[in-house]
């Protein structure tokens, strides 16, 4: 654990997905569960998919997307666990992958080889879902310890309603790995 307060310090990369507007549901509950909350976020989720503004005054901290530059100080502390949530179908193949191009993926490939603790929340749309690809990739990062929470496809269900995505179960595979 961090020695920030004494509490431990959350990761959370979010991914460009329209549910991203939602985001702030899932930084109140890691507060409430008494987490310090870092949020690192895709280039392009930072175009507007949510509020940055918002999201930085609830965690008392800048927005992470770019890399820093040699020398500057590390803005957050080692992480203690990572969210990833929305995890999109472009974030989850490049992660598995290895591809470290952005600072999010960068992050996601350095804290797996670590061992820290990871949940994902997919948010990914049935067809791309089906996508062999996507389908080796979960089985790759299931293999490498990550922790997957049920699929969200953002796709209305039988009766016309959107389900509601699960932000707080992300915490709860963190606290609980057997769920």
């Amino acid at each position: 654990m961090t020695e920030q307060a004494g509490k431990p310090f959350l990761y959370l990369v979010v991914c460009a997905a329209g549910i991203a507007a939602d985001v702030s549901k899932l930084i109140t509950a890691a507060q409430e569960r008494d987490w310090e909350v870092g949020v690192l976020a895709t280039p392009v989720a930072m175009g507007g998919f949510f509020d940055t503004a918002a999201v930085e005054t609830q965690t008392g901290r800048p927005i992470r997307s770019a890399w820093r530059s040699p020398g500057d100080p590390r803005p957050f502390p080692p992480p203690d666990a990572v969210v990833v949530a929305p995890a999109t179908f472009n974030t989850i193949n490049k992660w598995a992958a290895g591809i470290a191009d952005t600072l999010a993926l960068g992050t996601l490939c350095e804290a797996a080889g670590l061992g820290v603790p990871i949940a994902v929340l997919p948010c990914v749309a049935g067809a791309l879902a089906a996508h062999p690809a996507y389908q080796d990739s979960l089985i790759r990062l299931r293999g490498m310890g990550v922790r997957f929470g049920d699929p969200y496809s953002g796709e209305p269900g039988g009766d016309g309603v959107r389900l509601e995505f699960g932000w707080e179960q992300a915490l709860d595979l963190l606290e609980n790995p057997g769920t």
